[in-house]
């Protein structure tokens, strides 16, 4: 999924199954037009972590300190995958994993993907990012009910089933820990954690700017104790914030909405933008040249993120 900060087009995008694509398709028409025409310009317990209420609506904030390292307290954080401009990719979360796409980086989902692929993938030499949602609840997630009911807020527009989480709940970072454990587990090497800008969305929670640094900070910390890279999904307005604390940036459609200059920060450091466009191939004439211009590593994807693809390259 991804965050949708501004504009009645943008969207959350997810693992989605074609059905939910489908339920899109008028949308789909709005956002595909405007990008063509465009210049580029989770109840459950606490886990037993230490918890104070905060004076903002009674949320249960966490205020465990230090990050819990997981199966690999030793990670060494020069080890770390930190690409530069110029990283190919593909982005899959739907069907079944087409391996043979010979790009740097695959990022799948978490949960969805077998063991069986991931090492496939490593036996081809590739780095592989696991997909999960940081800042909502996907009610089929396995561990779904460990996300208390108090953390639990507003419907997420067009994706059935989902709702957006207070990230200052103790419940759900003790989820998203696990998550970077099994993360860990399954040998990925980065992650991407999607949904982290809940505080300019109608979350159902008075999220504030400061609130959701704490929690993307927390995740990055948490990623990089246990060896893992970890990239900013979206979240626009806090670029100049967290640069420093991310390894590399994905974007959904910074051309449609005309906001591919707040993405400068990451080319700036030495660090990949991984762009993505929602259209059909024609849409790579468009958008590929001025892509190339801004140094990112740009794909034209459809809403399902399927195996198909156009690479700009």
């Amino acid at each position: 999924m991804a965050g949708h900060k501004s504009g009645v087009c943008r969207f959350v995008r997810r693992d989605g199954t074609l059905g939910d694509a489908m339920r899109l398709v008028l949308a789909i028409g709005v956002c595909v037009g405007a990008v063509v025409g465009v210049a580029c310009g989770d109840s459950g317990a606490d886990s037993g972590a230490d918890a104070s209420v905060s004076a903002d609506a009674g949320a249960v904030v966490d205020s465990t300190p230090g990050p819990d390292t997981g199966p690999r307290p030793d990670a060494d954080p020069t080890a770390i995958w930190r690409p530069p401009p110029g990283t190919s990719w593909q982005w899959q979360l739907s069907g079944t994993i087409d391996t043979s796409v010979d790009v740097d980086m695959y990022d799948i989902d978490l949960f969805e993907v077998s063991q069986g692929v991931i090492d496939a993938l490593h036996g081809d030499g590739r780095i592989v990012v696991c997909y999960f949602s940081a800042g909502s609840r996907e009610q089929w997630r396995p561990d779904a009910d460990d996300i208390a009911v108090a953390a639990r807020g507003e419907p997420l527009d067009g994706w059935d089933g989902e709702v957006w989480l207070d990230v200052r709940h103790a419940s759900v970072r003790s989820v998203m820990r696990a998550r970077l454990d099994l993360a860990v587990t399954k040998s990925c090497d980065g992650v991407e954690p999607d949904n982290v800008d809940g505080f300019v969305n109608d979350s159902g929670f008075p999220l504030t700017s400061a609130d959701q640094l704490d929690f993307n900070r927390f995740l990055a910390t948490e990623a990089h104790a246990r060896g893992l890279s970890i990239g900013l999904k979206n979240d626009v307005d806090q670029i100049d914030d967290l640069v420093g604390d991310f390894d590399w940036a994905l974007n959904e459609e910074c051309f449609a909405f005309s906001e591919c200059g707040t993405m400068t920060p990451f080319i700036g450091a030495g660090k990949a933008v991984f762009q993505v466009e929602y259209g059909n191939a024609s849409l790579a004439d468009t958008v590929c040249p001025q892509a190339a211009l801004r140094g990112f590593d740009t794909l034209i994807k459809q809403l399902e993120l399927d195996a198909w693809r156009v690479a700009c390259d």
